[in-house]
Parts: structure tokens; sequence; C-alpha cells
């Protein structure tokens, strides 16, 4: 009896998580992106000195990077140029490579929409167009750095509102682009923001690159766009070990949180830090399965404390990362305001994300 008493509890939860958001009806359903980038059938059919080149499905990172390692440069830069898809988005492909290569990809792609990733200076690691469009951008010298912090973000991000702000003390509907400009909400805007932070002595990449969930729907309460985030975040770690960066730290905000729920096990990230979350699809850090230290934070005025902790007909993500239960170490996000303010300059919560970024907290 209690059993069901417990269980009915929990459907109630689930429809108030489904019936209680504001602006639910009206998100859409997002197609995840996933599979090896445009242009690689043509990759495939091409060869160096008679040699197959990697698969981008099939080839793991440290084989990709195997590959170019007994390229010359010449050879190299030739494929960037015959197939810039493949190789900006080829995880383990030396990064000035991928850097010029996502230059032209951008270029030749010919859509305004995306013309700003192409600007002088910017160092894009990796851009699909597909889609609403996936980009990564690095913030520092990643060949150089001693400490890489990931930012990955919730809803509403894509290769077209990655440099846009966004509300930060409103409710659901902060997800909804803003003005442009600088900005420490939006996804390049937090990693420019947690880089200064640092002194500049971290590297910062800003990581769109999953299918976001839009607005606040049935997307943002399952798992479907979440599990194929994960699975590309995994890759996209491997490929910076593969070529010889430090271990990064993972801050997940908002929905981007389950995404690093899911790839925690896989990834070999010193520190995971949940911010805004609404759940990692785990009961505890043991859940997580992995050896990384795990952090939360939620600020006083963040609505996604309104969003019930449950996991029921595959909606929800579970408990709180804030909760004493689950067992994260708890950042102090007492100033933060609203969902997007976790980065705003002089907030106890950046200055606590730095010191996390650059292995100095304890």
């Amino acid at each position: 009896m209690r059993r069901f008493a417990r269980t009915l509890v929990t459907a109630a939860l689930a429809a108030a998580l489904v019936a209680g958001t504001a602006g639910w009806a009206s998100a859409d359903a997002q197609t995840a992106v996933t599979g090896p980038p445009p242009g690689t059938a043509a990759w495939r059919a091409d060869t160096v000195s008679g040699r197959p080149l990697p698969d981008p499905a099939r080839a793991a990172p440290a084989e990709v990077a195997r590959f170019f390692a007994g390229l010359d440069a010449s050879r190299a830069r030739a494929l960037v140029r015959a197939h810039p898809l493949v190789v900006g988005n080829l995880d383990g492909a030396p990064l000035p490579l991928r850097y010029e290569a996502n230059r032209l990809a951008v270029t030749a792609n010919g859509e305004p929409r995306f013309a700003p990733l192409a600007a002088p200076g910017r160092q894009i690691l990796a851009f699909d167009p597909r889609g609403r469009g996936t980009v990564a951008e690095v913030f520092g010298d990643l060949e150089r750095t001693a400490h890489i912090a990931v930012i990955v973000p919730g809803s509403d991000n894509d290769a077209t509102t990655y440099d846009r702000a966004r509300a930060a003390h409103t409710g659901p509907a902060y997800t909804r682009p803003a003005q442009t400009g600088p900005s420490h909400t939006g996804p390049s805007g937090m990693a420019r923001s947690l880089r200064s932070a640092t002194g500049e002595t971290a590297a910062v990449i800003a990581w769109t690159g999953y299918t976001t969930p839009v607005g606040v729907g049935l997307d943002t309460a399952r798992g479907r766009l979440a599990r194929a985030g994960a699975v590309r975040l995994a890759r996209f770690t491997d490929g910076l070990d593969a070529v010889g960066a430090p271990d990064p730290v993972l801050f997940c905000h908002s929905y981007g949180s389950v995404v690093c729920g899911l790839a925690a096990r896989h990834t070999d990230a010193t520190d995971i830090v949940a911010f805004g979350s609404p759940g990692m699809r785990a009961d505890s850090v043991g859940g997580l399965g992995t050896g990384a230290r795990v952090w939360a934070a939620r600020g006083p005025s963040d609505w996604i404390s309104d969003v019930p902790n449950v996991q029921f007909a595959g909606l929800g993500h579970g408990a709180d990362p804030t909760s004493a239960a689950f067992g994260a170490r708890r950042i102090d996000a007492a100033d933060v305001a609203g969902h997007a303010g976790y980065f705003t300059p002089g907030t106890r919560s950046l200055k606590a994300f730095a010191a996390i970024a650059t292995g100095t907290a304890r």
C-alpha cells in the first residue's frame, strides 16, 4: 500500500512538472544532431599516399591523433582545404588545423547567421551547420595551459544564439534570446567571464556541441537530447586527451547538467560542477560513476527550484544535486540572481568557479 501511495505522489509531481511550467505547450520538439559531420562520405573516399583516412564515425580520437602525427604539414593542410567540415569536427586532430578548418567551413557555408563565428581571432574548435547549428569555441591557449574548463549550457543554445545574452533574473522565459553583445549569461559570455575570473590562467571552452531543447517543454523534461549530447561530450573530452590537453573541469548549467550527469562516467574530468540543475539522472554522486569531484550550486531566486526532482515515466531528471542526500560539494550562490546569473562578476559563485577551474578549491 505504501509503495502504491509513493507511486501516486510521484505521478502527481510528474504531472505538476508538465502542467505547471510556463511556456510548456509552445516548445518545439527537436531532432538531435548525431553521427559524423557533413562531408564524411567524400572524406572516406579520399586517401593520403594510398592510405585510408580515419573514419570520423569509428576511429577513436587517439587513432586520429596518431594519423595526423604521421603527416607532414603540406598534406595536413591539403586535408583542411579539401574537407574543412570533417577536419574541424574531428576529435583528436591538431588544434591549429581545427581552428583553420572551421574558419573555412563557416566562410564556405555562406549563411549570415553563422558569419560572426568566422571573425578574426576566434578559435572555433567545432562547427556543424546541421539543424540549428552546434559550435565550440576556445578562449585562451589550449595547447599551453595547465587548466581547462568546459562550459556545457542548457536550453535554447545553438550556433546562432551562442553569443547572445540571456535575461538573468526572470522565470522560464529566460532562455529566449535577448540582446546581442557582451554578457556573462550566454555560453560565450560565461566562458569569457570565467576566464577573466581565473586571471586568464585557465583556458575555457564554450561547448554548445549538442542539440539543446527549445523553450521549456517536453524535451527539457526528458533525457532524449541529453543522452545524445552525452555521447558527443564524452568523445569531445576524449579528443582533448588525445592532443595532450589537461583533464578538464566541466561546468554544467541547467539542462547541460543532465548531459554532464549522463556523460560523467565516460569522461576524465577532474571536477564536475552542476548549477541551476533540474537533476543529473542519478540519485547521488555515487550513481554518476565518476572519480571526479562533484560540486553543486543553486541561487535563492533560481526558478529551477520550482521543478520537482522526480523521475517518472521518462519525465524528470531525479535528485536535486544541491541536496545533502546527493552528496555533492556545495558552492555558495547566495548572491546569484535568477537562473542565469552564476557568472556575474563579483559573485561568490564565480569566485568559487574560478578556484575550481584552476585547481585551488578545497
